[in-house]
């Protein structure tokens, strides 16, 4: 198209926007788990959400692919009515929709992924999340089951057991029970001192020495996990002695 001609059809509104240009700047919105991935980046996989004050109920989408979101310039919305508080304390800030109210920043959004995931509304465009919305939802019952793990990163893991395979995120909160006579040992390290009669491991230790145990195997390791499910969070892990 000549110059002139382009500056007119321009004015016009004449001129096409490509349909993969539009599609990736128009605002969309999913609920789901958000969990950190550090400084200003969140991980989520959308999944389908029913309202029934005051609680959402959501389900996995399947097929639903994980999106990575950078919310540094997000508006934040927490169902707390202060944005400093990690609980509720018995009171909410809900709109009729059940969308936290309480204007926050991204550092608040920050501070409270450094708890665990947080169950939210996100509307994003591209790679970047435009308002991030706090929600409560129904948090699953833990199950526990056998599997193998393989370190993705240090609150990070892929989980194969039951047939299926799982990235399950964890926070210093979560507990490892170690065979080893300490927690700072290596995967199995000498004889299982501290392992019960099924080779489960009952020395307690916490989520960073098992960040730092996995660091030294690189392969699927054997495990009993606590978990749960849609969130997608190991709240257990013990460590399995051979076979046993």
């Amino acid at each position: 198209m000549r110059p002139l001609v382009f500056a007119i059809a321009l004015c016009l509104g004449a001129v096409a926007v490509p349909a993969g240009a539009a599609e990736a700047t128009a605002t969309k919105a999913v609920y789901g788990w958000a969990w950190s991935t550090g400084v200003t980046g969140i991980r989520i996989t959308p999944m389908a959400a029913t309202y029934r004050k005051p609680l959402h109920t959501f389900k996995a989408v399947p097929g639903a692919k994980e999106l990575r979101l950078d919310y540094a310039k997000a508006a934040f919305r927490r169902v707390t009515v202060a944005c400093d508080l990690k609980e509720t304390e018995g009171k909410v800030a809900l709109d009729r929709a059940g969308l936290g109210t309480t204007v926050c920043e991204p550092r608040d959004l920050t501070a409270d992924l450094a708890s665990g995931p947080s169950a939210v509304r996100v509307e994003y465009r591209g790679t970047k999340a435009v308002k991030i919305s706090e929600v409560l939802a129904h948090g699953p019952e833990p199950r526990t089951t056998r599997g193998t793990v393989k370190r993705i990163d240090d609150t990070t893991v892929l989980f194969t057991g039951a047939g299926r395979t799982l990235k399950l995120g964890y926070t210093n909160l979560m507990t490892f029970g170690r065979t080893t006579r300490r927690c700072g040992d290596g995967w199995l390290a000498g004889k299982p001192v501290n392992a019960d009669k099924h080779g489960l491991g009952k020395k307690p230790c916490q989520a960073s020495d098992f960040a730092q145990a996995l660091k030294s195997v690189g392969h699927p390791v054997l495990v009993q996990v606590d978990y749960v499910p849609q969130v997608n969070e190991l709240s257990g892990v013990r460590e399995v002695f051979g076979d046993a």
